[in-house]
């Protein structure tokens, strides 16, 4: 269920908003995958930071999808954006 939610706010380019680890984060979602240790995570860049980050799955909660907020995603091409 998570990952059908997540697919479609990748794919509309639609921020989302969940609970994750008891703090409230809204994120422009980019890719899911599975990490080193074998769990499912989705990588996103928070609206307070600049940097894309990782989030495990079995650490998300009550995920909303907001229709009213659209993104382009930030793709760092020159070395001074890094």
């Amino acid at each position: 269920m998570k990952s059908e939610i997540f697919n479609s706010a990748i794919t509309n380019r639609k921020k989302i908003k969940f609970v994750y680890n008891l703090t409230p984060i809204e994120v422009e979602p980019y890719y899911l995958s599975i990490n080193r240790n074998g769990n499912k995570v989705i990588y996103g860049r928070p609206n307070s930071s600049h940097q894309v980050k990782m989030f495990e799955f079995k650490k998300i909660f009550n995920i909303k999808v907001l229709n009213n907020s659209k993104f382009s995603p930030i793709i760092p091409i020159l070395p001074i954006y890094n």
